[in-house]
């Protein structure tokens, strides 16, 4: 080692990035994420496909989940509660709320794993075709969105049922039908959230609904070959810059 070290340098943190589960590019979505956090060289990221390495994520000093249908085991689901609970910060990206089953009936809400939803703040119910939708700022002083006008997302629009009360920066309005879904009616014209913060114990879930990704093979369940790439909100400048903020976010690790 040679030269001088100077004295106000960045601390090496870890942090710790779970992306898996179905029906999405994940590869896109991993590859965006690290290049994102690559911006910040004091950073170290472990990458996972699932939570079951909980030992990894409690010495993790962040957590940052982007999955669909990945449901932690009972023990896991504790520990991740704990994670947060004790003063950590958790970015929850678009899917991870999403515990979904396939039914004669319709895509419906999994129950398995209700600590999970409850540390997450919301539990996704249904979505509407994908189309445009305008996205609202709530919070318009909030450091996560100042500086940020309402814009429009043409993006899966998550409807989900509230396990907390959380506080909202970002929201949309939708009514109509939600075509494949056991709740497919939506009549009640009630914000539905996108960004949201929500405290559990001396730590805070961060959760961002924006952001679906699907390639060609992502879809298997439904066809061997997906004719269209959809990029969801990742081409729309405010989407990027409020997922930049939000990685800077969790990455400060506690709670100011």
């Amino acid at each position: 080692m040679s030269g001088p070290v100077p004295a106000d340098y960045p601390k090496r943190k870890v942090g710790y990035l779970v992306v898996g589960g179905e029906g999405h590019d994940m590869d896109y979505v991993r590859l965006e994420l690290l290049q994102m956090l690559a911006c910040h060289a004091h950073l170290r990221i472990v990458v996972a496909a699932n939570y079951e390495d909980m030992e990894g994520i409690e010495n993790a000093e962040f957590l940052i989940s982007y999955t669909s249908n990945v449901a932690p085991s009972p023990a896991v689901e504790e520990a991740l509660h704990a994670f947060v609970a004790g003063g950590k910060r958790w970015l929850a990206l678009h899917a991870t709320n999403a515990l979904y089953k396939f039914t004669p009936e319709g895509v419906g809400p999994r129950q398995d794993a209700p600590l999970f939803m409850a540390t997450l703040g919301s539990q996704f119910v249904a979505h509407p075709p994908i189309k445009p939708f305008r996205v609202e700022i709530d919070d318009a002083d909030h450091p996560l969105v100042c500086g940020i006008a309402a814009f429009e997302a043409r993006d899966e629009l998550y409807l989900s049922r509230m396990t907390g009360a959380p506080h909202v920066i970002l929201s949309t309005r939708f009514t109509g039908e939600a075509p494949g879904f056991i709740d497919r009616e939506w009549t009640d014209d009630t914000p539905r959230p996108i960004l949201y913060l929500h405290e559990v114990g001396m730590g805070e879930v961060l959760f961002f609904a924006l952001g679906h990704a699907r390639g060609h093979y992502d879809a298997p369940h439904r066809t061997p070959y997906y004719p269209n790439v959809e990029r969801g909100s990742w081409d729309v400048p405010e989407y990027r810059e409020i997922l930049r903020r939000s990685l800077d976010w969790v990455s400060a690790s506690h709670r100011q």
